[in-house]
């Protein structure tokens, strides 16, 4: 096949060519957000999955759903070295400048826009790497007073009161949320419930890992009634089919069935996975239809590439005491698995080894579905675990 037509999408990200089995949460999130838009009750929602499951492509598109409505949209994505007001205070000022430009609504986006500068200032002295552009005078007293809860609470109040009197909603897709603070995850939770309480169009669409539920009944206890968590995860079989067989027939090109199977097999309907094996199967065929035999070729090149990009990426960050945790647990399989079995597998006491799983648990590697036991947040991690450290080595070091 002629790679420079290769209609595959592997990337950070990226939007792929057909957008399988993801609806149903679509729909869920629209509704949302028509909701809020009309000052009706409607929780926020928050998507919650492994690494590789597309949140970060199903949040972009409902990004792109959301503005095509005519709401106003803010996209941040959650780095683990910059804080939430820092994030938040330049996109929302651009969101607030646009509203100014509307008769209707100028008045109060201006108020909000003193409330930004009263906001940037107030904080700047606690969270150092906010940079915003000042385009009025804070007013005294307006989400100054240098408390983030307090303060972000005045702020999305100003700026829902402005969305509000422009007939639209301000929502805020966030990734990564798992990486905020979760002083900061508080003050947000608490903020978004003031704006709930008060009917002001604003809410949040956020995507993180597994353990970002956990997160966010720490960070305040009635957020489990104020957010929805759809849970995104590996595509149904006819999705995962869909999604690697219809961007080839738009190609021109077919697969044989027992291609297809093939390649469900080998990704275990895991989104990112299916990318990247349509890539390189299509780069491997000669002609169509694609048979089983392109594929078993392909996946020798489909798994080497994600070694060094999707899995490389995340080992290189581990100590090497690290790097062993997770080989003790590949030991044991995919998992969820019992710390102490992990513990027993490296020969230590589980108390030992509580701070590196927790460790690995805020490095994003890790999560705990349930007290006491522990899981991949990477798909198929136990097979690289295996082939980056094969042997019995590991447990001599």
């Amino acid at each position: 096949m002629d790679p420079i037509l290769n209609p595959y999408a592997p990337g950070a990200g990226t939007q792929p060519p057909e957008l399988a089995g993801r609806d149903a949460i679509r729909g869920v999130v629209r509704i949302a957000v028509e909701r809020t838009r009309r000052g009706l009750s409607a929780k926020s929602v928050l998507l919650v999955g492994l690494r590789g499951v597309g949140k970060t492509v199903l949040l972009d598109r409902m990004r792109e759903d959301a503005e095509a409505s005519g709401v106003r949209a803010i996209r941040i994505e959650a780095p683990e070295s910059r804080s939430l007001p820092a994030m938040l205070a330049p996109q929302l000022r651009v969101v607030l400048l646009s509203l100014s430009r509307q008769e209707r609504s100028k008045e109060r986006a201006v108020r909000a826009l003193r409330a930004l500068a009263g906001f940037a200032r107030g904080l700047k002295v606690k969270y150092g790497d906010i940079e915003v552009g000042i385009d009025y005078e804070p007013e005294p007293g307006l989400a100054d007073n240098g408390d983030l809860e307090i303060d972000l609470s005045a702020l999305l109040e100003e700026a829902g009161e402005a969305a509000r009197s422009a007939g639209t909603a301000i929502v805020m897709f966030i990734d990564e949320l798992q990486y905020v603070h979760e002083e900061e995850l508080a003050s947000l939770i608490t903020a978004l419930h003031r704006a709930a309480q008060r009917g002001l169009p604003m809410m949040l669409v956020g995507a993180g890992l597994p353990q970002l539920r956990g997160r966010m009944g720490r960070a305040k206890s009635y957020a489990e009634r104020l957010f929805e968590f759809p849970e995104v995860g590996p595509l149904s079989l006819d999705a995962a089919r869909q999604a690697i067989e219809k961007p080839a027939i738009d190609a021109g090109v077919r697969f044989e069935a027992s291609a297809l199977d093939r390649i469900i097999r080998e990704t275990e309907c895991y989104p990112y996975f299916l990318q990247e094996w349509g890539k390189h199967v299509w780069d491997a065929a000669a002609v169509s239809p694609i048979t089983e035999s392109d594929v078993e070729a392909a996946s020798i090149t489909a798994v080497a590439a994600l070694d060094e990009s999707f899995f490389r990426v995340r080992f290189d960050r581990l100590a090497p005491g690290e790097k062993r945790y997770l080989r003790a647990m590949a030991e044991l399989g995919p998992g969820p698995h019992r710390s102490g079995d992990v513990a027993t597998e490296l020969g230590q006491k589980v108390q030992s080894q509580a701070p590196t799983r927790a460790m690995l648990i805020e490095k994003g590697m890790l999560w705990s579905p349930n007290h006491g036991d522990t899981a991949f947040t990477v798909p198929l991690m136990d097979a690289f675990m295996r082939r980056a450290m094969p042997g019995q080595e590991w447990r001599r070091v």
